[in-house]
Order: structure tokens, then sequence, then C-alpha cells
């Protein structure tokens, strides 16, 4: 991806009257068996010497595969929904990586024309740790909300499953980024089939987390898709029965991908992975008995560069 003076460049696309403008807080080379059971580095380029549109975006030359933690603003008429918070800073967290962050996320948020108290919604796709982060930031030693005019939208299903169930690491990551946002009013409780406006919609995607979704952008005939975590990597567009050892439930997961990818697979639909590596969204398209990703045909009306 661009960078202006060692900070990531926005990625927009442009979907009939809606904007969509994704901000990067980490952009970095993951192992596979961080993601995926048994699956090697040499597995991967065999794959992506199967597959390979796969290459140089998504898949390393080592093996490794580029993977990418942004939040994605949607521009909808009067809202805007900000999908996805990261990982956040100061948060006390077990993967390295991710403990006590001190980065730049938020000026680059209002650097790209987002102050905070812009923002009229949040959607968090599931609850996992690297999709609430910025739900909330440290302020006089408390957890307040980062977004303090927005609506918290969270899918009733997934707040009362990890309301009652451990994180994956063990970090208290619904204590500091969703409970916080409860105890301020601003949580509210939606179907997986919630609509927030004309534009904007949710697409039920269980079996990563028990209330995952999906969010759908329509407008003037045009159609985008940010996935949130029922595909985590473009290996699994190649490969749609690879599950990542992170669902909650492979089985549903996988069902989830094979109900779900057909319909998006029209040629027409443009999908924005929400930790593809850049380009990130591409038009989505069969390939063979599997799928694929297209970037020639995401034009100026769909995408350019912030």
């Amino acid at each position: 991806m661009n960078e202006a003076g060692g900070r990531p460049v926005p990625l927009r696309w442009r979907v009939g009257d809606v904007t969509i403008t994704s901000i990067s807080e980490s952009d970095t080379p993951t192992s596979p068996r961080f993601l995926y059971r048994g699956v090697s580095k040499a597995d991967v380029l065999a794959r992506a010497d199967a597959a390979g549109w796969l290459r140089p975006h998504f898949v390393t030359e080592e093996g490794f595969l580029r993977q990418r933690i942004h939040c994605c603003i949607i521009e909808a008429g009067p809202h805007r929904i900000a999908v996805d918070t990261c990982v956040g800073n100061d948060k006390q967290r077990s993967h390295p990586l991710w403990h006590q962050q001190q980065g730049p996320f938020l000026d680059d948020l209002a650097d790209a024309g987002f102050p905070p108290e812009t923002v009229t919604h949040v959607v968090c796709t599931h609850l996992h740790v690297d999709h609430v982060g910025w739900n909330t930031r440290l302020v006089d030693g408390e957890w307040a909300p980062t977004f303090p005019n927005a609506h918290y939208l969270f899918c009733r299903a997934e707040f009362d499953h990890w309301s009652q169930t451990e994180d994956l690491f063990g970090d208290d990551v619904f204590g500091d980024s969703v409970q916080p946002i409860v105890d301020a009013g601003l949580a509210r409780m939606v179907a997986a089939d919630h609509r927030i406006c004309d534009e904007v919609s949710f697409w039920s995607t269980p079996g990563h987390t028990p209330g995952h979704v999906s969010v759908l952008i329509a407008s003037r005939g045009k159609r985008a898709v940010i996935t949130g975590d029922m595909v985590h990597s473009p290996l699994q567009l190649a490969d749609p029965e690879l599950s990542s050892m992170f669902d909650t439930d492979p089985e549903e997961a996988r069902a989830t991908r094979h109900r779900v990818f057909p319909d998006w697979a029209d040629g027409e639909t443009l999908l924005i992975g929400t930790h593809f590596g850049a380009p990130t969204g591409g038009i989505m398209e069969r390939d063979g008995d599997a799928y694929r990703l297209r970037f020639d045909a995401v034009g100026s009306d769909r995408q350019r560069p912030g």
C-alpha cells in the first residue's frame, strides 16, 4: 500500500452514492499457522501456484499471508458508519504485537476527514479483540467511548455469547472495549439482519462467531460487502473449505461461505476483506469450483486512492 510519511494512505471506494474509506491500523505479513491449523508456508505457496491471482497482493514469496487490520468508514447520506475498530491503544493484551499499542490510528482517522465525534454509528462485525479495540480509549485512567456521538450496534446473539464466554486469548476484551459502551448508554442491541439506512444493512454470516455479521452496501445498482472474519484471507476464496482455527464453529463457518459466496460472486459485487492486505477490495467472481477477486474492474467509480 502507498504510504505518506511512513503512514498508510487510506483506500477509498465509491459504490453508487456511498463512499467507503479504509483506515489501516496495521499491515503485516502473517504466518499461515497463526490462522489455519496444519497449513505451512510451503502449503500456501502451492495454493498460490494453483491460484495465481493470490500473488503478489496476498501471498509473499516466502509463503506468508499479507494481512491487514483496518476500519472502514461508510458515508451514506448523513451517516458516518465505522465498521470494526481494530485493536486500539493502551490495551492489556496477550498478543505481543497488540499489547499496549501506541499507534497513530486516531490521527490517521482525523486526517482522512473523520474526527471521532463525527461518526454516527459503530458496527462490530463480531466482538473479537481486533474488531472492538477502538470502541474505547483511555481517558484519565478510565475506558471512555472513542466515538461519543455514535450508536454502537451489537448483534444481540454476539453480545450475549461474549458477555458469558472467555476471550480467545484470555484478555478482558469485553470489559475494556464493550462493557464501557453499555455503561455509557451508547450500545444498541440489534438483529443479525438489521438495516441502518437504505444503503447499509447487515448480512448474517455466523460460524466464525455465533452472531457474526457482514455489512452490505447497496446504492444505484452497485453493491459491496465488508466481510468481517467469515473469511480471513483470500486463500479461503480459492479454497472455501478452509476454516480458521479461531472459528467458534468451523463447520458452520464453512457452510456460511458455501451459502453466501455464490451470491457475492456475480462478477459485479465489490468484496472488501476485513483482513485482506492491500488492495483489500476486488470484484468477486467464480473461478472453476472456487472463487477469485478481479481488480481490473474496480474503476474510478468504485475505488480511488486516498
